[in-house]
């Protein structure tokens, strides 16, 4: 084995473990609500690391709901989107999630 494969149990332990949390995240013109992947604990773990990632510009969402802020109740809905973080005015976590399912689908 070179040094650049890892099986078996020292892949399981260099894993990132992961967690969900649905975050509502304000534009100028829109409030999307989305489920976001965040580092389980540690570095990255807080929806503030995503935020202020410097090596990251969009923000990725699962499962997102995009309304409009002008009073226009048409609601959108995607399975993914991604949000630049320059077009951020207010972002606040709205809870964890539990798990994801196996087609991808978080609840």
């Amino acid at each position: 084995m070179n040094g650049l494969t890892k099986t078996g149990a020292d892949a399981e332990d260099r894993r990132v473990q992961h967690r969900y949390e649905r975050i509502s995240i304000d534009t100028p013109r829109h409030r999307i609500v989305g489920t976001a992947t965040l580092a389980s604990d540690g570095y990255r773990s807080r929806l503030s690391d995503l935020l202020n990632a410097p090596e990251r510009d969009f923000i990725a969402l699962k499962d997102a709901t995009v309304t409009a802020l002008d009073g226009n109740r048409e609601v959108a809905h995607h399975d993914f989107i991604a949000v630049h973080r320059q077009h951020v005015v207010y972002a606040v976590s709205v809870g964890a999630v539990e798990q994801a399912q196996p087609d991808g689908m978080i609840v």
